[in-house]
């Protein structure tokens, strides 16, 4: 269900562009972001930091969209966040005592410190690799293609690499 939650936005998005345009979509995901941060606030009365982080770009980005009347920005919003996330997970695995997937999971998963920095290397990696893969997409095909991708794509190598990421896990948790 949480998955479903963090991906409300880009659902709306998806929905709004295949029955209008990237401008309608682009708005609809401003306001949907927008939706989830209140969602989330009155249930558990504080923001979680994706989804504000998130919001931010999709405001920034999404309203240069809508104000310049130009698409490539919020095209450009899922490689700007992506890399975000892997400079964050950067800069807990070399400025911090602990990395930042060792202080989001180390309450429910016992690992060694090797191993929470191998799996904070491996999704930094991984988000710098889905921020050129996007920008890839959005260059050498259509809009159509690169919403279809935004949807599906990301989603589909995100979920086969948290697959991967669990069985890594699963072989190096600690009793």
């Amino acid at each position: 269900m949480k998955f479903l939650f963090d991906y409300f936005p880009i659902i709306c998005f998806f929905i709004a562009y295949k029955f209008s345009n990237i401008y309608v979509a682009t708005a609809v995901t401003i306001g949907a972001s927008m939706l989830q941060l209140a969602i989330y606030w009155v249930i558990h009365r504080r923001f979680e930091t994706m989804h504000g982080l998130t919001f931010l770009f999709i405001l920034v980005l999404g309203g240069s969209t809508l104000l310049f009347h130009k698409d490539i920005f919020i095209k450009w919003k899922p490689s700007v966040i992506y890399w975000a996330f892997a400079a964050t997970l950067l800069i807990s695995q070399y400025f911090s005592s602990r990395t930042f997937l060792e202080r989001m999971l180390s309450e429910k998963i016992n690992l060694s410190v090797i191993i929470w920095k191998r799996l904070n290397i491996s999704w930094a990696i991984f988000f710098v690799f889905m921020g050129f893969l996007n920008l890839y997409v959005i260059y050498h095909f259509d809009t159509n293609a690169w919403v279809n991708f935004k949807l599906f794509g990301t989603l589909s190598l995100t979920l086969v690499f948290i697959i991967v990421q669990a069985l890594y896990m699963s072989k190096h948790m600690e009793k």
